[in-house]
């Protein structure tokens, strides 16, 4: 005879009724055949088909079980027998998490095999219709009724670090080739079940805060767009002039074309609008083969922004500072990526993004929010527009771009890309490289080097990148003349260096600066030497403003580290 007695609330199964009984509700209540399982503790099933009495209305003291003639092993009744679960997934630990884990590989059509130590549980999953043994983390038989060779990925969810770690020996010794995923609570335990053999470690608390934010994201996003439309509706019969940094890039033109089209869906009419030169041979065949309209206005046609109703400036934020506005314009819009001091940036409506490495990554974003369909020209300009300001991704690019990129990809038009990214180089452009490798300067690892007058703006920074290349170079600065300013453009892979903060403090207060860590550029006004007949001599000046300055607001006296 075998005795328990021992504090019971669960519910009981009765083979001779064929009923659930609820010993709260069944006082002092025969069933000729109760138990088929009683859960006695968390670690012990105890297994009974023989006659036996419920004999005490008060239940909840205890249960008496006698002449209980066999034990079966839950094990075996879980997998009928001898006969191999297959499966070519199996999640370990019917948590929460791994009961969520389950059921999304089920409605994705998977089978699954879920393994738990705690047997009510693995009833309740197989009630729930899931294929579910008990059996536990830390015994070398874990997967004794499981057809190993059925297996591809193994989820080992439990919370237990060191059960995790058993678990995942188990695995591997019966098959080298099953995939494990394991959970850790935190980097520590992420080491430990790396170096126990796990494929993939899950830190939850990362997932859950990453979960969070991208949900924060979309729910911003959907601010914004909304808010976007809100001013433009506002605009009515008017116009809205959408204007962009002198001489603009493609990150900025693909950018106001993107502003262009959703203005149109909700009839809108709009005008871009650019001061400078489109000089880059890249430039160029990136307008032509897109067909992408944009009007050039100087200062003598600045009077025809009253034209306009309201005014949206992308892919720079402050009116009069590298673009055709002046100072005192009241701006409705601001969409930039660039960093800026926010305190002094004013507009109805402002969306500054630093942690995007491009303007068109947030356009895309504006338009797969608001559900505009991207027509094969955008998707291909915004596209490019990423790419020549990532550097092809490579630099100042976020996940937050590839995304982006990921959804253009499919809708762009490769054959004109590739026609876009290789023209011809022109003859100005190769002029400024020659001019840059003969004049450099390097003062440690740093390279300064001007191109004399400058014609084409735009080789500037090409010249930059090229010279970025050249072995122990960190940082590059290369400049040249225009008509009435110096132009400056810089490039650093130097981790220690901000290069925007570093352009800002040296040129800010005598013209315009900014950038990011690892490009930046400045404009300096040339005042009362513009005049100046001898362009000689306006180089040497320029010469020793551009390297005093510079290298004091980098920390480096007379040029040597």
């Amino acid at each position: 005879m075998l005795t328990f007695k021992k504090r019971f609330s669960g519910l009981l199964w009765c083979n001779g009724c064929g009923k659930i009984i609820n010993p709260d509700m069944h006082h002092a209540t025969y069933h000729p055949h109760v138990v088929d399982r009683i859960m006695y503790d968390e670690h012990l099933v105890i297994m009974a088909k023989s006659a036996y009495t419920l004999q005490t209305p008060h239940i909840r003291g205890g249960i008496n079980i006698t002449d209980s003639k066999k034990t079966s092993d839950p094990q075996k009744s879980a997998t009928n027998g001898d006969k191999k679960l297959q499966a070519p997934y199996l999640v370990i630990g019917s948590g929460n998490i791994g009961s969520a884990v389950a059921r999304e590989l089920v409605n994705r059509n998977k089978k699954v095999v879920l393994i738990d130590r705690d047997a009510a549980k693995v009833e309740t999953l197989k009630e729930q219709e899931f294929e579910a043994i008990v059996g536990d983390l830390n015994d070398p038989s874990l997967l004794d009724s499981i057809d190993v060779k059925s297996v591809e990925v193994a989820l080992i969810l439990s919370s237990d670090v060191s059960a995790n770690e058993n678990a995942i020996d188990t695995i591997k010794q019966a098959s080298e080739s099953i995939q494990v995923i394991a959970r850790a609570p935190n980097s520590i335990a992420k080491t430990k079940l790396t170096e126990a053999g796990a494929d993939s470690v899950i830190m939850p608390p990362r997932v859950v805060s990453d979960a969070t934010l991208r949900i924060l994201d979309r729910v911003e996003s959907a601010r914004h767009a909304s808010n976007v439309l809100n001013i433009l509706r506002s605009i009515g019969n008017g116009k809205l002039a959408i204007v962009v940094h002198d001489n603009p890039d493609p990150d900025a033109m693909s950018s106001a074309v993107a502003l262009k089209t959703i203005a149109a869906s909700v009839d809108i009419e709009s005008e871009m609008l650019y001061r400078g030169e489109i000089g880059h041979q890249e430039n160029k065949a990136f307008i032509n083969l897109l067909q992408i309209d944009m009007g050039k206005l100087d200062e003598q046609k600045a009077h025809s922004l009253e034209d306009f109703k309201k005014i949206a400036l992308i892919d720079c934020s402050m009116p009069g500072e590298n673009n055709l506005l002046p100072k005192d314009s009241d701006v409705a819009i601001i969409i930039d990526h660039h960093p800026a001091e926010m305190k002094e940036v004013q507009a109805e409506y402002i969306d500054i993004r630093p942690n995007a490495g491009a303007t068109a990554t947030i356009m895309t974003k504006y338009l797969q929010e608001l559900d505009i369909p991207i027509s094969k020209d955008l998707a291909t300009a915004l596209l490019y527009g990423i790419r020549t300001d990532t550097l092809g991704f490579k630099r100042n690019a976020n996940p937050i771009d590839l995304t982006a990129a990921a959804l253009l990809y499919p809708l762009a038009d490769h054959d004109i890309l590739d026609r876009i990214e290789t023209p011809a180089i022109s003859t100005e452009t190769l002029d400024v490289f020659g001019e840059a490798i003969m004049n450099r300067k390097i003062r440690g690892s740093y390279l300064i080097t001007n191109v004399g007058t400058l014609r084409d703006r735009d080789a500037l920074a090409q010249a930059a990148d090229y010279l970025l290349n050249l072995e122990g170079i960190t940082t590059v600065l290369v400049y040249g003349i225009g008509e009435d300013q110096i132009y400056l453009s810089a490039r650093s892979n130097d981790i220690r260096m901000n290069l925007g903060k570093s352009m800002q403090d040296a040129f800010g207060e005598t013209g315009s600066a900014g950038g990011h860590a690892t490009m930046a550029g400045a404009q300096i006004p040339l005042g009362v030497f513009s005049d100046t007949r001898d362009r000689q001599a306006l180089m040497k000046i320029s010469e020793e403003v551009v390297m005093k300055r510079f290298f004091a607001a980098i920390g480096v006296e007379n040029g040597a580290e």
